[in-house]
């Protein structure tokens, strides 16, 4: 059982992240491509994830277990400002703080095998003893791993962080962080003041009024995330809700057909979900029937230009970014990935 403690402070403190962050995204990543659960979702991915790496494996099979503990220099809070920021920080890390976290990982290999830890494996032996080269050619690996694993679905795992944020940021606006806290997945349980999580092992996060940074993953699976190292800024890491599979991008008009997308209302129908909105706002905001308007954010949606989250008895309509660039009066999508995505950056 995971339970964190939060104070009046924390309680103020509490932030959502302002997207995914590229470098949980790739080690969470790793996890799933090892596994064969959710196969709905993450079954073709695999599939296709697997035909483009090229040895990356190996030395992140070292570092990130299939279970239990990795590293928590792996996920520096700077990978929030883009991947090229994370794996800077990545690569500033002090020689002791990778040493003391090797010997942990090793402590866990061990234990798991219930017999003595041993040494770091060959692999990550030149990391544990503080040399340049294996650091940077770790950065290498993990650049590789996300441009093969992760950098081809960017667009689709943004749309469905942005999604998560804009419904638990109607909660906040509708309840405060109460709220907020209580909207988070079946997984976690807002009690107050703590906040409870089905977890491998007994753990206890005290926030003392440092607050707390809610991160949404695409690859986080089943049980949220959180830094070993309580000295760490503390961020929960969450799944996201998935109602489709992640598609790599393509050209717009590979996918699109722009035939059903003509129209006045589906145009004030996509303008009025910008901000999001539920069935009942866009009926009321498009003037037409709520048929009429789940109909057409169905349209929407399976033209890659809208995603929705059920919230309780409602659903929340969010553009994704090809519906962003669409809106964004006539600029071609080709254009916008240019400037926002894939590039993590």
């Amino acid at each position: 059982m995971l339970r964190i403690h939060f104070t009046g402070k924390d309680l103020g403190g509490v932030r959502m992240a302002a997207g995914p962050d590229p470098l949980w995204e790739t080690i969470l990543s790793f996890h799933r491509i090892r596994d064969r659960r959710g196969p709905l979702v993450f079954g073709e991915w695999r599939t296709e994830t697997r035909g483009r790496l090229n040895g990356e494996t190996r030395l992140l099979s070292a570092l990130v277990p299939q279970r239990g503990y990795f590293p928590d220099f792996l996920t520096p809070a700077e990978g929030r400002d883009g991947l090229d920021a994370g794996l800077e920080a990545l690569r500033a890390t002090t020689p002791e703080r990778i040493r003391a976290e090797l010997a942990l990982l090793a402590a866990g290999r061990g234990a798991r095998k219930a017999r003595p830890a041993r040494k770091a494996p060959t692999g990550i032996a030149g990391l544990a003893e503080g040399e340049p080269a294996p650091l940077a050619r770790l950065v290498e690996v993990l650049r590789a791993y996300h441009r093969a694993a992760v950098e081809p679905y960017w667009p689709h795992i943004r749309a469905r962080a942005d999604a998560d944020r804009a419904l638990r940021g109607r909660a906040l606006l509708d309840g405060g962080t109460d709220e907020l806290l209580a909207s988070l997945p079946p997984m976690l349980r807002w009690r107050a003041p703590v906040l409870e999580a089905d977890y491998p092992v007994e753990r206890e996060l005290h926030l003392d009024g440092r607050g707390l940074v809610l991160q949404p993953s695409f690859f986080c699976r089943s049980t949220p995330v959180v830094l070993h190292d309580p000295a760490l800024p503390p961020v929960l890491v969450y799944p996201v809700t998935h109602s489709d599979v992640p598609v790599p991008h393509e050209r717009p008009g590979a996918r699109l057909s722009l035939g059903r997308l003509v129209g006045h209302t589906r145009s004030a129908v996509l303008e009025a979900i910008e901000h999001g909105c539920t069935t009942s706002e866009l009926a009321r905001r498009t003037a037409v029937s709520l048929a009429s308007a789940s109909q057409h954010a169905s349209v929407l949606r399976e033209a890659g230009l809208v995603v929705t989250l059920r919230h309780g008895s409602s659903v929340l309509h969010t553009l994704t970014p090809l519906g962003a660039a669409l809106l964004a009066g006539g600029a071609s999508a080709d254009a916008y990935y240019a400037r926002n995505g894939p590039v993590t950056s």
